[in-house]
């Protein structure tokens, strides 16, 4: 029987920080993803870039050594201050990279099928009463048996001393059969149904301020899971779903000259240049020479960029009217417009990454994916109808899953709420220290919330299960009410949770 030290399932964000920081600690590490690459939400979702969360971040070492790969295959920028501006493509030739590097064994294309738990081997007060322990797992692939050679790890269970579940939607939680907080049995209940009726409202959305620098932006969502996606009937605590894509063969520098020229407003719409050949890459207008276009054909400039406009009133958008204009010719449909925000990407000099559409109340998964794709076809149509540079491009990627805000949250040690949160209550074994915003979208028009807040702190007990003694989480399935979730659930929330958390079990 194959025995690992650690097994980490769901190689996303938190998990892939938590494999290589296991890794580097020497111990033996098994990390299992469902399909063919590892990056979870950045490279299925296409969420990117990773949004900052603060200057006084923790647990940092994953993250930084993801830039540094990436840097050196082409695939990152740094922009107004964040370093999280990512190619999705490289991004999984540089996880590859880091996880061998680490030593990591990573199994692609399996599921866990089996859990099997005991008594705890070491029964104690301070531990519960009944508490039980994972002693092996069985994992599960439909790929073919010649393919999957991985030393009968795939006939026999697997014996393991610790467990992370990073799938985001807790799939090792509910194979052993522990408690989760939902729609129905939400802590701080009443607290958090004021929030979600927009009793309690947010700050104006400061767009650009948020994806850039000094802070995270409010975007926008990490990950997918089909559990309580969707607004409308009894599920009345979760958040819209958004299918994410990316269009190519965008004249990018009559678009940024455009769109700088109509929106005035830099906490919405921003652009820098980027020197690619000849020295190290730097920004921005006021240091780097403007872009010819024959330069950019030639590579020795990429020019990066970001704008937004939402449905909601109380800001003056300048791509309001054109959004007017084409939902009144049929162009778009009035909830195509609901969110809207654009990026570029690293390494692709003539592509725009968009993270929307958000999608409104959907009856099932199908039907949501089905509804994106549609709604990807007529903003992509509008975007060659009105946006100037964009008459030739193409949609050249849609997204392989859906980005999923909040699903299943497991029932912790400790359940981390809101007000833990606005207040900045200190823990004694903390695995972020974070400052981006409560950040919960609706599906209905001027109803979202994105509240600033100070520096918080996250304690590794919302990491720990409260039924099984050697389980533990790390992403968005933690144990926190539903708002406080809404701000821990993004990318650099995620890294510091895997790696914390994985840095905390190596002390046991």
């Amino acid at each position: 029987m194959a025995k690992y030290d650690i097994i980490i399932v769901g190689g996303g964000t938190a998990g892939c920080a938590a494999a290589y920081t296991a890794g580097k600690s020497g111990l033996k590490t098994l990390l299992i993803e469902k399909k063919i690459h590892l990056g979870g939400a950045i490279t299925s979702g296409l969420v990117v870039p990773a949004m900052k969360a603060g200057d006084n971040q923790i647990n940092t070492d994953f993250f930084n050594a993801l830039v540094a790969e990436l840097k050196k295959l082409g695939g990152q920028i740094t922009y107004q201050g964040n370093d999280g501006w990512f190619n999705p493509e490289l991004t999984k030739i540089a996880l590859d990279n880091l996880m061998q590097d680490a030593g990591v064994e990573v199994v692609f294309g399996a599921t866990v099928e089996e859990v099997n738990l005991s008594p705890s081997p070491q029964p104690s007060p301070q531990r519960g009463e009944g508490m039980k322990h994972i002693s092996s797992l069985k994992i599960l692939s439909p790929y073919n048996c010649s393919l999957q050679n991985c030393r009968n790890i795939l006939s026999e269970p697997i014996e393991t001393r610790y467990v992370i579940d990073t799938t985001g939607d807790c799939e090792i939680g509910k194979l052993c059969g522990c408690e989760f907080w939902d729609c129905h049995s939400e802590p701080n209940r009443k607290q958090i149904l004021r929030y979600a009726q927009n009793d309690v409202k947010g700050e104006e959305s400061n767009i650009n301020q948020y994806s850039h620098s000094p802070h995270p932006s409010p975007s926008r969502g990490e990950g997918a899971a089909p559990t309580h996606l969707f607004l409308g009937g009894e599920v009345a605590l979760s958040q819209p779903v958004s299918l994410r894509f990316i269009m190519s063969n965008i004249d990018l520098k009559a678009f940024s000259e455009w769109i700088l020229e109509l929106d005035k407003d830099r906490s919405v719409t921003t652009a820098e240049y980027y020197l690619t050949r000849g020295c190290n890459a730097h920004s921005s207008q006021t240091t780097a020479p403007s872009p010819t276009e024959k330069s950019c054909r030639r590579g020795e400039h990429e020019i990066h960029l970001s704008t937004a406009y939402t449905w909601d009133s109380g800001k003056n958008w300048a791509l309001k009217p054109l959004f007017d204009d084409a939902v009144e010719k049929g162009i778009l449909k009035d909830a195509d417009r609901n969110y809207f925000q654009i990026f570029t990407v690293a390494g692709m000099p003539d592509a725009v990454a968009f993270n929307c559409p958000r999608i409104l109340e959907p009856e099932s998964l199908t039907d949501a994916v089905q509804q994106g794709r549609q709604s990807i076809l007529r903003i992509s149509d509008f975007c060659k109808k009105y946006l100037k540079g964009f008459e030739n491009a193409y949609i050249s990627n849609i997204a392989d899953e859906l980005g999923v805000r909040v699903s299943n949250r497991i029932k912790g040690k400790y359940v981390y709420t809101v007000d833990d949160l606005k207040s900045g209550k200190k823990f004694e074994n903390p695995v972020v220290i974070s400052n981006y915003p409560v950040d919960v979208h609706s599906a209905k028009k001027d109803a979202s919330t994105l509240e600033k807040v100070q520096d918080y702190q996250l304690p590794v007990e919302s990491l720990m299960s409260a039924d099984i003694e050697n389980l533990f989480v790390a992403g968005r399935c933690l144990s926190a009410d539903f708002m406080a979730q809404g701000a821990l659930r993004v990318q650099p929330n995620c890294f510091a949770m895997g790696e914390g958390l994985v840095k905390y079990i190596r002390q046991l």
